[in-house]
């Protein structure tokens, strides 16, 4: 049986990410979400194991002394966390791995897995990705403001990925990420697969 190929998708905040991801996924049974471990409070309507693992400081710390996390990252004051050994699981039953991380993160796996395919959601532009940001109505204005802040430090970053999808239409957008991920099964290399 063939190796999964880890896929890093990264964006800012209100970029569309996750909801791209939830998409991509719900169509392809051969690929797989990685859930992250999070010492950030639980929001209303995230479920624990699914969304995030939501775990206390210490054992986000237990586990990270232990090994037990392919990378981590602090984001805006909280630490994340993707487990080695899922993602190491799920590769080894041929399955294709997506990590919805941010850029600290991609740098991490970029380093321990150079055969990962890195893809920057970006937004059609700053003023947009405010307005999502203002319409999801999840957070308070100075929260807004740090995180549009963030935003164009991880923009700055989007030059590292191996592609740049462009969320300006979601179908589009969807539709560029499934392109990626088609050809790179298709290649006759091995990149991703053995």
């Amino acid at each position: 049986m063939a190796t999964g190929s880890l896929y890093i998708i990264t964006a800012p905040s209100g970029a569309g990410k996750t909801s791209l991801v939830r998409d991509l996924v719900a169509g392809d049974e051969s690929l797989r979400i990685s859930v992250s471990h999070t010492t950030r409070p639980q929001r209303r309507g995230e479920r624990d194991g699914i969304d995030y693992f939501f775990v206390s400081p210490g054992e986000f710390q237990r586990k990270l002394g232990a090994g037990d996390f392919l990378e981590h990252a602090s984001v805006y004051g909280h630490r994340y966390g993707t487990s080695r050994g899922w993602v190491e699981q799920q590769r080894g039953q041929g399955c294709d791995v997506i990590l919805e991380i941010d850029w600290q993160g991609a740098d991490q796996v970029r380093e321990l897995d150079p055969g990962a395919c890195s893809i920057f959601i970006l937004p059609p532009s700053i003023e947009t990705l405010r307005q999502r940001l203002e319409t999801r109505a999840l957070d308070a204005a100075a929260t807004i403001d740090k995180r549009m802040k963030q935003a164009e430090r991880e923009i700055a970053q989007a030059g590292k990925s191996d592609y740049l999808v462009t969320n300006d239409d979601f179908h589009t957008a969807l539709a560029d990420i499934r392109a990626i991920i088609r050809a790179r099964r298709l290649r006759r290399d091995g990149v991703g697969g053995e």
